[in-house]
């Protein structure tokens, strides 16, 4: 005889849908298919995804505290969306932490690690939007080059600060900002660069590249941002 309630396997189902939503809403505003500054209609999404609202709200709840999502009186819940200035202020501090991490990778990143970066960029020279130049969507965690080089550092506040508090709403940015641009076979090159430098040890160099590509990256948002203010 089952000891499970059916009040546990309804817990467990709610979770469930909530997770599926909250991952299909991530994708979406990541790639930009929830434009930035749109709302968040839950009796739209509601019928959309053929739920109820208790785990699409659990789901956007998760989305607010990725900063995915942000909740203002009067408005509801949007899409969040950056000016220019925030934008920039964002990838010159990515700037200076991303290429510390990426100097302190080539000290301290295992072989093991090192492998692991190589073999990732090996699975992303495979993805079609990617040769085709279109895009490049790299999946969160493991999965995501920037994300490995800032764990690859061992340094704890670096982790917290740029692979949690600040993690998706910078890949968002910079998803959206690569796609239908010359930035992704540009940046996926870079990327090589910077794993042949940190596989050397060379930690000036590893630095060097990681500063300059970020740098890239924001010359290119400014570039798009003018073109579509």
């Amino acid at each position: 005889m089952s000891l499970v309630s059916p009040q546990t396997n309804e817990a467990k189902l709610h979770r469930t849908i909530s997770d599926s939503l909250f991952y299909q809403l991530q994708t979406a505003i990541i790639k930009g298919e929830l434009a930035a500054g749109s709302k968040i209609s839950e009796p739209e999404l509601a019928r959309k995804f053929g739920v109820s609202r208790a785990p699409l709200r659990e789901a956007i709840r998760r989305l607010e505290g990725q900063k995915l999502v942000e909740r203002k009186a009067h408005v509801g819940a949007r899409v969040v969306s950056l000016s220019l200035e925030e934008l920039v202020e964002i990838s010159f501090m990515r700037e200076a932490l991303e290429g510390m991490a990426c100097r302190l990778a080539a000290q301290y990143m295992t072989d093991e690690e090192v492998f692991k970066l190589k073999y990732l960029l090996s699975v992303h020279e495979k993805n079609q939007d990617l040769q085709e130049g279109q895009a490049y969507y790299q999946k969160e965690g493991d999965l995501d080059f920037h994300f490995c080089i800032v764990q690859g550092s061992h340094n704890n506040k670096l982790i917290n600060l740029l692979c949690d508090e600040l993690y998706h709403l910078i890949r968002m940015y910079r998803y959206q900002f690569s796609a239908d641009s010359p930035r992704p076979k540009h940046a996926f090159d870079e990327h090589h660069a910077i794993v042949d430098a940190i596989e050397k040890r060379d930690g000036d160099l590893a630095e060097q590249l990681m500063r300059k590509h970020i740098s890239a990256a924001r010359q290119n948002i400014e570039q798009r941002y003018g073109d579509n203010p």
